[in-house]
């Protein structure tokens, strides 16, 4: 893990405090803190409806409706901060696959979840949605895991 992408600990660094945007997701901190129920089997959601990034060939905006869920293991990703890591995209160019994959890649590889899963919903670009979903592997036993509500293409909405 590169030092721009080693996970804080402790308290979190951006909470409370007034935080500039990264300017590239290499350049983003993540925090993690204790998870406060540790030992219990729980499912986290965060809903990004409004993730942009930029295509790797054009520079067009790309624009998704992301969807994270994790049980967490020890720790739990800070949202202030994992609202910065999203928005640090926005200057990003990258495939949908990429992108999507990549960040459920970092945390899991960063937060050490006992499950997590993600689910890209990209608006069409030349008329074709992409939806790409990536998890670490079967949820554990006993975890309720709703499905993520976003609806097939027709306007999102």
């Amino acid at each position: 893990m590169s030092d721009t992408h080693k996970p804080a600990q402790g308290q979190p660094q951006f909470l409370g405090k007034q935080s500039a945007l990264p300017a590239s997701p290499d350049q983003a901190v993540l925090d993690y803190v204790p998870n406060p129920r540790a030992g219990s089997l729980y499912l986290v959601r965060f809903a990004a409806p409004e993730f942009t990034s930029l295509c790797p060939v054009t520079s067009a905006p790309d624009f998704a409706h992301l969807v994270i869920d994790y049980a967490p293991g020890e720790t739990i990703v800070e949202s202030k901060s994992l609202k910065l890591f999203l928005g640090s995209f926005r200057n990003h160019n990258g495939f949908h696959e990429d992108v999507t994959v990549g960040i459920g890649q970092r945390l899991a590889d960063e937060m050490r979840p006992r499950w997590l899963r993600i689910g890209g919903y990209w608006y069409p670009r030349g008329g074709i949605p992409i939806d790409v979903f990536w998890q670490t592997g079967a949820p554990p036993e006993g975890l309720w895991v709703p499905e993520q509500g976003v609806a097939g293409y027709r306007g999102r909405g």
